[in-house]
């Protein structure tokens, strides 16, 4: 559920257009054959048809013994059906078994059931012997029997393309004797992030520093979106710098994010070097917080760069609402953005005219049904409260206002979709 398109500030493009031009301007990457384990949570790019039935032959459910059923019909405790036991089938034995009338095969979970036998006895209801059994227990004809291909046929369409390969998914292929699987890879993400002020966690910090904290946040937030990222060292506010190290980069990228220097001061870099190359657009949304965007293309590879801006709510705020679909998108993964739910507004907010605001809250659901309440302060530099966030409430461009107990849109985090 994508929310309503609203009107956008004038001069400003709506959130809407930007995330159009961006996964317009995208398309999936390539796939190719993995092994089970790399393609975990990725989309199977094929049609996925059982080589084999599942069981591929008759087995035991049971450690027990397997009889004719008419051989042990009646049994009980005072009056026990006692049997020759003629053999002994385990799972993974080669050995195959005929059973003749009046006799009995001891036999373990996951073995063939011999030919002949049509039921097996739990050892539990019998006294276990080795050279002759007594059962004391009747059971159904055909009790713990397993037949073969009850749960899969050969042929049968076991996933189509664009299944998710979650843990059961994989379970089965790896059952059906599949050890890869074509699908596409994970995006390799590079997160860059630019100021001469920023220093990295454990340096000392002085008056006039602080620390890095966005490419950390915006690298785990790549690989919670199924991304493989890579964190570079910071990058000072020098053009010669910053395209020194984005060319170092592009080998590994298949999408490059960086953080800050797209405002419209004398130290934005990021904007300085990127325009002169004339592929990366860079614009203002109507949104709050995240006005200054920019996305294109970079290297002789083209390799796609989103570039968001560096208060860290900001930086956040815009990978949930472009980079998520671009990566999901980068995939093939649907749906490309996280739906919106619904929730009970617990507190009044206010909203700037012309502008999608999303306002840092807490979700939450109990007997009365889902409540959200706006946590911390609007400043797009509070990342305290943001951590305290598990949500973002989505008011759309046309509202100014929302009153508590209103139904509000909600974006819920951290939540698999």
């Amino acid at each position: 559920m994508a929310p309503a398109s609203g009107h956008a500030t004038e001069g400003m493009l709506s959130v809407e257009d930007h995330l159009r031009n961006v996964l317009e301007r995208l398309g999936p990457l390539q796939p190719y054959d993995q092994s089970l384990l790399e393609a975990f949570d990725l989309p199977v790019c094929e049609d996925i048809e059982s080589p084999i039935d599942l069981p591929q032959f008759t087995n035991s459910a049971m450690d027990g013994y397997a009889v004719r059923h008419a051989d042990v019909e009646g049994a009980t405790d005072d009056r026990p059906a006692v049997l020759p036991v003629v053999g002994e089938s385990a799972a993974g034995s080669a050995t195959s078994y005929a059973l003749s009338p009046g006799s009995a095969i001891k036999i373990m979970t996951g073995a063939p059931v011999p030919s002949g036998a049509d039921t097996v006895i739990p050892v539990e209801a019998t006294d276990g012997g080795d050279g002759q059994v007594a059962v004391y227990e009747d059971r159904r004809r055909g009790a713990h029997i397993r037949p073969a291909a009850e749960d899969v046929r050969v042929g049968d369409l076991v996933l189509e393309e664009g299944a998710i390969l979650g843990a059961r998914e994989i379970g089965l292929l790896a059952s059906l004797g599949r050890s890869h699987i074509r699908a596409r890879p994970r995006p390799r993400v590079v997160v860059m992030s630019t100021g001469s002020e920023l220093r990295e966690p454990g340096q000392e910090v002085g008056a006039d520093t602080i620390y890095d904290g966005n490419s950390y946040m915006l690298a785990a937030a790549a690989r919670a979106a199924g991304a493989i990222s890579y964190r570079v060292g910071i990058v000072p506010d020098s053009p010669d710098d910053f395209a020194a190290a984005l060319s170092d980069q592009l080998v590994r990228a298949d999408l490059v994010v960086t953080s800050g220097g797209v405002s419209m001061g004398d130290y934005d870099v990021v904007k300085e070097t990127l325009s002169r190359l004339g592929t990366v657009d860079f614009v203002q949304i109507a949104m709050q917080p995240g006005k200054p965007q920019g996305f294109g293309f970079v290297g002789d590879e083209r390799t796609p760069i989103l570039t968001l801006p560096g208060n860290p709510v900001s930086a956040y705020v815009s990978f949930e609402v472009f980079g998520v679909p671009a990566l999901r998108r980068m995939m093939g993964r649907l749906p490309y953005r996280r739906p919106l739910v619904q929730a009970m507004l617990a507190e009044d907010i206010a909203s700037p005219d012309g502008k999608r605001q999303y306002v840092r809250a807490h979700f939450e659901v109990n007997h009365r049904g889902a409540k959200v309440t706006p946590v911390g302060g609007s400043g797009s530099h509070l990342i305290g409260g943001l951590a305290g966030a598990n949500a973002l409430i989505v008011v759309d461009e046309d509202e100014t206002a929302l009153n508590m107990g209103d139904t509000a849109n909600v974006l819920v985090l951290d939540q698999n979709f």
